[in-house]
């Protein structure tokens, strides 16, 4: 049977896998005061930065529209379409699918097999589930099977992220001011991971590397058996960086493959400059 794989734009994907015909993204769109940006290959990272960095206000993101799936779904001549969207606790990017789902089934029927997949992580960690689809696709594993091994494999991935700045989260509101001001003035970074969609603070340092290296080392005792999963790694414009990382995670321990990429929008509103993602 043949497959697509649909992405929210949170989906960070290389180039590589934008041109497979297997892959389709549906992007999001950002607005920073009255400026927007649509979330797909015109999508400017160095812009968007600046833009955010001149703004007093908190950068905003719209999710796709139902209708905007529903023709992803109609226009696909795919047997199997698989849809991953960030956490539905994040955004309501998830909602939209699976209202264009039923839309679809009552407007075509169920010619299509469709499942919707909240990844209750974003960025990478949504591009794992996508390449874990891949893999059971291209093996040729039924509708069922993948759906099913999809979610086990999302309900045991980890995902992990350190940010350069704290200055989106202070804009949102998820800092008081005095606690960004010491935040900034000490130089402390905050270890961030994802906890059933939702994200939580499990750790800080001073410095951005220090920072790093406790979350590699949260990452090695949390997930076992590394030699069989891909490392996953999303950098906001901080290349060098990710590489680093990927380094210093292999230093430690052995994976089955280690994919960098650089966010897109609405990885890249989140993480701001500098930041790291990843998943295993």
């Amino acid at each position: 049977m043949t497959y697509k794989i649909i992405g929210d734009s949170c989906l960070d994907i290389t180039e590589e896998y934008r041109n497979d015909e297997h892959f389709q993204i549906v992007p999001l769109t950002l607005q920073v005061e009255d400026k927007h940006f649509i979330d797909d290959e015109t999508f400017n990272q160095a812009e968007f930065l600046k833009t955010v960095s001149a703004s007093a206000q908190c950068p905003k993101s719209a999710c796709p529209s139902p209708d905007t799936y529903l023709q992803a779904y109609k226009t696909s001549n795919a047997d199997m379409i698989f849809v991953i969207t960030l956490s539905q606790h994040l955004s309501g990017s998830y909602n939209s699918a699976v209202l264009a789902k039923n839309m679809y089934e009552e407007e075509v029927g169920d010619n299509k097999k469709i499942e919707v997949i909240s990844s209750l992580s974003a960025s990478v960690g949504e591009t794992l589930i996508a390449l874990k689809i891949r893999e059971l696709a291209e093996a040729g594993a039924s509708f069922d099977e993948i759906v099913k091994k999809a979610y086990a494999f999302r309900d045991e991935m980890k995902t992990y992220f350190v940010l350069d700045s704290l200055e989106t989260l202070r804009k949102n509101g998820r800092l008081t001011g005095i606690q960004a001001f010491f935040a900034s003035a000490l130089n402390i970074k905050p270890v961030m991971a994802g906890d059933k969609g939702t994200i939580v603070k499990l750790d800080q340092a001073r410095g951005i590397n220090k920072a790093l290296g406790k979350m590699i080392d949260i990452l090695i005792k949390d997930v076992p058996n590394t030699e069989e999963k891909i490392l996953g790694i999303a950098h906001c414009n901080c290349p060098e960086r990710a590489n680093m990382v990927k380094n210093l995670f292999l230093e430690k321990k052995a994976f089955k493959d280690v994919y960098i990429v650089d966010t897109a929008g609405v990885s890249t509103m989140y993480a701001n400059d500098g930041g790291i993602i990843v998943s295993c």
